[in-house]
């Protein structure tokens, strides 16, 4: 009889045990051929071509445990991969996931993060293909995306050309609002500053508005993951031209606002160099009509670098090395 409440770990379980667990929650969709149970997984490709991108999660660099529950995490670790996918032009189609976690990760926890995995994926008709599980004193999770491009070219960085226009899809800014909360400690129950912190747990990025960009005639496109000025300045380098923003041009969100004004800071940092929130960011032809999703925020002109306020702004944004 146990006098405190008993928890099942993955230990208890096993490796195959685990592994069955994991695939028993996972529901394969139409792309997938064969999935989990033999020694590779097999993925449909209409359009000849396959869109592949691969990123790590190491616990304590990049989520803990003590802000973020499993199924964010999950959730967060598939959203930054697919939308990679979604950045080139293509329709995520399936992720396989490598998992080290401890012996005595709860059972629950692993449960909670398989299905961030599944229910991320499902929002773009993507599966769980696959993976592998092993044990580690430092959780690591690795997401592998394959997307179909559906016959469409894919989108580079390189394609930037003067008299074009920049803009940007999705959201600028939750994510580092959130993480500065969480890091400052301030408590946060209910509201906007809540909200910023489930942008920094969870982010949203706009998938669909990537195929739709393509099909629009963008020129280059890139996902935001470390920040609009540092993820910009990749596609004025591989481009050979100069992105000039319009600090005007940009809508501080209520959270993020919120945020800034409970710690004190400058919510327009966030918005410009805070990573983490997967918005897209391409260049168009300027007579592209474009919807309402994607919001001019610049242009292409003759030079090198990222300008904002009229002035060179220098490497801002998240480096995985520092």
């Amino acid at each position: 009889m146990c006098v405190r409440r008993c928890v099942i770990t993955v230990g208890d379980l096993g490796e195959f045990g685990v592994v069955n667990r994991i695939t028993a929650r996972l529901p394969q969709g139409e792309a997938v051929i064969l999935g989990p149970g033999d020694d590779a997984a097999m993925i449909s490709a209409p359009d000849g071509r396959v869109v592949v991108s691969t990123d790590l999660l190491l616990e304590g660099r990049h989520f803990r445990r003590d802000w973020s529950g499993g199924y964010d995490v999950g959730r967060k670790a598939a959203a930054q991969n697919l939308a990679d996918v979604a950045a080139m032009g293509a329709t995520p189609t399936s992720i396989v996931v490598g998992l080290g976690v401890p012996s005595d990760l709860p059972l629950d926890w692993l449960d909670a993060l398989t299905d961030g995995f599944r229910d991320e994926c499902a929002t773009v008709g993507a599966s769980v293909a696959g993976g592998d599980v092993t044990r580690c004193d430092l959780m690591v999770i690795g997401v592998t995306a394959l997307g179909d491009l559906g016959g469409r070219a894919p989108v580079l960085r390189s394609g930037a050309r003067p008299g074009q226009v920049v803009a940007v899809a999705g959201r600028l800014g939750y994510a580092a609002a959130g993480w500065a909360l969480l890091e400052s400690g301030v408590p946060v129950d209910s509201g906007p500053l809540a909200e910023a912190v489930a942008g920094h747990r969870r982010p949203c990025p706009p998938y669909e508005m990537g195929p739709l960009a393509a099909e629009l005639g963008a020129a280059a496109m890139l996902d935001v993951s470390d920040g609009l000025l540092q993820d910009l300045g990749h596609i004025a380098e591989a481009s050979g031209v100069r992105v000039e923003l319009d600090p005007e041009a940009f809508t501080v969100a209520e959270p993020v606002a919120a945020a800034a004004k409970e710690l004190g800071a400058d919510p327009l940092e966030w918005v410009l160099a805070g990573g983490e929130d997967h918005a897209l960011a391409a260049v168009f032809p300027a007579e592209v009509r474009l919807p309402r999703e994607w919001r001019v925020v610049g242009r292409i002109v003759e030079g090198e670098g990222v300008l904002v306020y009229g002035r060179e702004i220098g490497p801002r944004g998240w480096d995985h090395f520092r």
